[in-house]
């Protein structure tokens, strides 16, 4: 009998999967445009609730429509194979490569902050061979790998939040409390443009559809993990976004990078902040392993089902999906190699919204279609919980292309190519 990811994988994979890049990078970018604690920690707060709004829904969808895939296996079914071909091509080329190939930037980032003789790119690039290998090489090396480097993810993150709330002289004058002209600014284009900077942070929550395939009895596991591993990070992400604001001024976080290498430097001093920045660098190994362990198995039912990409789908003695494995990786060291931080990240949190947004209107479409299972999970608070989930991103979407339009435009561009691909595989399967 194959082997199966238990519901602790799971979980591990989605809390993996979601702290990673976007938490120890995007505040500095936030406050730019934004000064206000309170306003900054509701933009954390909003973005949770949407990614849980999307978690919900997509439990549903998972439960009624059970393999492996993500978004590429539901909008197949649910709207038409061209959607969910569209929508792997997203996932292929900037779903999980762009992710990964961040979170490695990020971690060669402060790997070489700390270890001055170590190069970033270098750096990133040996993070992701080393993972691809172990990977490669069987289930329970996969999953071990993963539970592992999640844990000490949790530990660390959870050291640092209380060293800087017991140990720390340099506590900043912050509060809570909302002022005056926080409103406006609530509902302006500044909070709805951060806000993709903070749902790309949240992405991964569905991270657990990719490998249901390979998920133990994934009609009772799956609403479970997905709720526990949304909850524990919007947990995770408020307290962490509060230490670095507590920790460093707020013109010393913004625009940059590696913020919580800088909160820790203010809370701990230069050795402390050293220390820290190596922890920090190591938590963000388990976000490069989650998505190299779930991505693959996106392109891998690709490859089952178009015959241009069956290549893909090949596999291992072992079942796993060793050529989609590596092409994941091969596409994510070319991203480190040739790619600039801000603007990717804004890109890929466009084209990632927009892939999400179809999905979860999808549960109302598979509806209308008759095609929910009795007795399968059914999405806690619906119809308002997918509904806040559309229109709070639709209105970040929106603001993106006003806002940032070389960005979005590009990512319409990358959703024009991959329907070119559709045409193109449909026609090569024809002729063959």
């Amino acid at each position: 009998m194959a082997s199966k990811f238990n519901q602790s994988t799971a979980i591990a994979v989605v809390v993996a999967n979601m702290i990673g890049t976007g938490v120890f990078t995007s505040l500095g970018f936030q406050l730019i445009d934004i000064k206000s604690v309170f306003v900054l920690m509701m933009l954390w707060l909003v973005g949770g609730i949407t990614a849980l709004c999307g978690a919900l829904t997509y439990a549903e969808l998972g439960a009624n429509l059970p393999r492996s895939g993500g978004e590429y296996n539901f909008l197949g079914r649910i709207y038409h194979p061209a959607m969910g071909f569209i929508s792997g091509w997203i996932s292929v080329s900037v779903g999980f490569a762009a992710p990964i190939a961040l979170a490695a930037m990020t971690f060669g980032a402060y790997f070489s902050s700390v270890v001055s003789w170590a190069d970033s790119g270098v750096s990133a690039g040996l993070l992701i061979l080393c993972l691809t290998c172990l990977h490669c090489y069987s289930h329970q090396t996969s999953a071990r790998t993963q539970v592992i480097f999640t844990s000490i993810k949790v530990l660390l993150i959870l050291a640092f939040c209380l060293l800087v709330f017991f140990f720390s002289d340099t506590r900043q004058p912050i509060s809570l409390i909302p002022v005056e002209g926080d409103v406006a600014v609530l509902t302006g284009g500044a909070f709805a443009v951060s806000l993709i900077y903070v749902n790309y942070a949240y992405t991964g929550w569905n991270a657990a559809t990719y490998i249901l395939d390979e998920l133990d009895a994934p009609q009772k596991n799956l609403p479970l993990v997905l709720l526990i591993g949304t909850s524990v990070v919007i947990v995770f992400y408020l307290m962490l976004n509060f230490v670095f604001l507590l920790s460093a001024p707020a013109e010393a976080l913004t625009g940059k990078i590696e913020v919580g290498l800088i909160a820790a430097e203010y809370a701990f001093g230069e050795q402390g902040g050293r220390l820290m920045g190596l922890m920090l660098a190591a938590l963000l190994i388990s976000t490069v392993s989650a998505m190299l362990m779930t991505g693959p198995r996106v392109l891998q039912v690709i490859g089952q089902d178009f015959r241009i990409f069956r290549f893909l789908s090949r596999t291992n003695q072992t079942n796993l999906p060793i050529s989609a494995i590596i092409c994941v990786a091969v596409l994510a060291e070319i991203l480190v190699l040739t790619s600039t931080f801000e603007s990717v990240l804004v890109f890929s949190g466009f084209v990632l919204a927009l892939n999400t947004l179809f999905t979860v209107g999808g549960v109302f479409v598979m509806r209308a279609k008759g095609m929910a299972k009795a007795g399968a999970y059914r999405t806690f608070g619906y119809p308002f919980t997918p509904l806040i989930f559309l229109l709070l991103t639709a209105w970040t979407l929106v603001y993106i292309l006003i806002q940032r339009p070389q960005e979005g435009f590009s990512g319409l561009a990358i959703i024009a190519v991959g329907l070119a691909l559709y045409w193109i595989s449909n026609r090569f399967s024809l002729q063959s």
